[in-house]
């Protein structure tokens, strides 16, 4: 949520904070601005849209023109998207500017006691009032920029990541975080910093970042080693944990792709072979993943996994029940992060938490991985972003090394997650002794498969189009799935709403006898995931009842299928593949048919409105 983008040092500062900017839109993208020092001045301009319209509007109101300076996308919180409440936001003198991500909760207090001291406030939101407590703090204790930031981040009860210029400490830069990610790149000797919400607006200029941890204050100034606090109780962190990014600017680019999002599903034959790449070994029988062999005995004994995780990430979890209950016998409960937090959960030692998250940065995730190692239990990550907080904060953890994913729908996350998942489940039921050896050799064969099949897949983009058009313009969709697939089916649904703007739902097939059936009649598309595996008999059921009805159906069928091909209006083929692993194929024709009604609809497919990527706010 909202991005954050600066930079000090020998360069022009706005290039590079409209590319930086550019590149985090899909963070938040209903306001953004920016602010640069040109020596003299505090220039700042910001407005309500993208940015592209801080661009046009910057040319034409200030001088853009400073070594220094940052710049902000915003998803609204406190205040609705418009010029006003855009960051960064002034102090009362002006001296003063700040950008913020996250929320703080006691604002309203702070902001009383600031209005009693005579300051004025001209927007609603929480980050007015914060940048103005540090001023009156800088005032009344006679303190420096960094000091007042510490003591007024020891009053405030929220999440942030803020950066800050004081015009009276002109070579510096005060960075601060808790519980909303920040990076800082670092250039050759210290002569110039980057400051970012991720790395990615400043990888082509330095591959060296440190990544702020909880409660922790960064000053920068040029030429000088950057310095380290802690908020709390000001001691200075030695060790500076420089990481060696893993990021290349190919990865963050289109690649002449209309949408990251189109991008990012036609990346997944890659993306999940670069999954399992090194880990799977199929012609040797073997499964190698440091983070569960070096903690193997926590998995087999455990009593039983709790999945944490949101949104699709979630959906991903629920796939992994599957897998664990079926191949490991582990029992298996997948929670919402933003529920379990606050649920007053029953956690022990003999747990194992599995917290799932892309970004790594999900903040009700996040808070679910500290309340879960707080009772005991043993917590293990699976995430993409490499140095992210929750790949921090877990006991241990796999990484998918799916590469970036910019666009807000989550696509190629979903399948290297359950990849890794998969992988975890057969490697725990080969050693508990629950998959003869033949079986488990078909496993990973059939694994290593599935990047061509899933190619396969993404041939049929023309045809999956054609049905998108002909359902582009219909008010509500049904997705129905039993077993493996009910979560594709959940996922589907989640697909649709999220970039279409079209209401739609997931249910277990057979549910729909218990209330969605209500809803069929000529006028509602019902797309069903009919693969021959599982319950097939009773999805074909399942599927006569919606055509007694009068239903448009569209099916997902396995290859070669008469039966349902004879009942449904549309089919979509898959390949062949085990049970387990459909998921990692029903899935993809869902991606591209919402992808498609989106476009045809004339959505804003990577940043549809209201969502941002990561959710580091509650």
């Amino acid at each position: 949520m909202c991005g954050i983008t600066g930079y000090i040092g020998y360069r022009d500062a706005y290039p590079i904070i409209i590319k930086g900017l550019q590149r985090l839109e899909y963070r938040g993208y209903d306001s953004a601005g920016v602010v640069l020092y040109d020596g003299k001045n505090i220039n700042l301009s910001k407005t309500k849209g993208k940015v592209s319209d801080l661009q046009e509007k910057a040319s034409q109101e200030i001088s853009i023109e400073g070594k220094i300076g940052f710049g902000h996308t915003r998803w609204a919180t406190h205040g609705v998207p418009n010029h006003v409440n855009s960051h960064p936001h002034l102090s009362q003198s002006s001296n003063l500017v700040i950008v913020h991500n996250g929320i703080i909760e006691n604002y309203d207090t702070l902001k009383q006691e600031l209005v009693l001291r005579g300051y004025t406030f001209h927007s609603d939101t929480d980050t007015e009032v914060l940048i103005n407590l540090i001023e009156e703090i800088k005032i009344q204790e006679k303190c420096k920029l960094g000091k007042a930031v510490q003591l007024a981040l020891q009053q405030v009860v929220g999440a942030y990541a803020i950066l800050v210029f004081d015009k009276e400490k002109p070579n510096e830069l005060v960075i601060a975080k808790l519980g909303s990610p920040i990076a800082i790149g670092i250039g050759k000797e210290n002569s110039e910093f980057f400051i970012a919400s991720d790395a990615t607006p400043f990888i082509e200029y330095t591959k060296n970042a440190i990544y702020l941890e909880d409660s922790e204050m960064a000053i920068v100034k040029i030429d000088r080693e950057i310095r380290i606090h802690k908020i709390n109780d000001d001691s200075l962190v030695e060790d500076l944990r420089i990481q060696e990014l893993q990021l290349n600017l190919e990865q963050i680019e289109k690649g002449g792709y209309e949408h990251f999002m189109l991008k990012e599903i036609h990346e997944q034959p890659n993306a999940i072979t670069d999954t399992y790449r090194g880990r799977l070994l199929a012609n040797k029988g073997v499964i190698k993943m440091g983070g569960l062999d070096d903690n193997i005995e926590r998995f087999l004994n455990a009593k039983r996994i709790i999945i944490v995780a949101c949104g699709t990430s979630w959906h991903a979890g629920l796939v992994a029940e599957y897998l664990f209950e079926d191949i490991a016998r582990i029992p298996v409960e997948v929670e919402y992060g933003s529920e379990f937090r606050y649920r007053n959960p029953i956690i022990t030692e003999n747990d194992v938490v599995i917290a799932i998250s892309q970004s790594g940065e999900t903040a009700d995730t996040l808070a679910a991985v500290k309340l879960a190692k707080s009772k005991g239990a043993f917590v293990f990550g699976v995430c993409n972003v490499v140095g992210s907080s929750i790949a921090r904060e877990v006991h241990a953890g796999a990484y998918t090394h799916a590469g970036p994913e910019i666009g807000v729908a989550s696509t190629k996350a979903f399948t290297t997650q359950i990849t890794i998942l998969a992988l975890m489940a057969l490697k725990l039921g080969k050693i508990k002794g629950n998959i003869a050896a033949p079986v488990y050799q078909t496993y990973l064969q059939e694994l290593i498969q599935i990047p061509d099949k899933v190619a396969q897949l993404l041939e049929e983009d023309a045809h999956i189009k054609k049905i998108a058009s002909i359902y582009k313009d219909v008010p509500n969709f049904l997705y129905l799935g039993r077993g493996y697939n009910f979560p594709v089916a959940l996922e589907g649904a989640l697909k649709l709403k999220e970039i279409s703007y079209i209401h739609a739902e997931g249910y277990p097939a057979a549910e729909m006898k218990h209330g969605p059936i209500a809803l069929i009649d000529k006028n509602m598309p019902v797309v069903v995931i009919a693969t021959r595996k599982g319950h097939y008999k009773k999805v074909v059921s399942n599927i006569q009842e919606i055509k007694s009805r009068h239903g448009q159906l569209i099916a997902i069928v396995t290859k070669g299928d008469i039966v349902v091909r004879d009942l449904a209006d549309h089919i979509i083929e898959v390949p062949e593949t085990l049970e387990a692993f459909t998921p990692l194929l029903t899935t993809i024709p869902l991606q591209l048919l919402s992808y498609h009604i989106a476009v045809m609809r004339e959505c804003n497919v990577d940043q549809p409105r209201n969502l941002a990527k990561s959710v580091t706010v509650e």
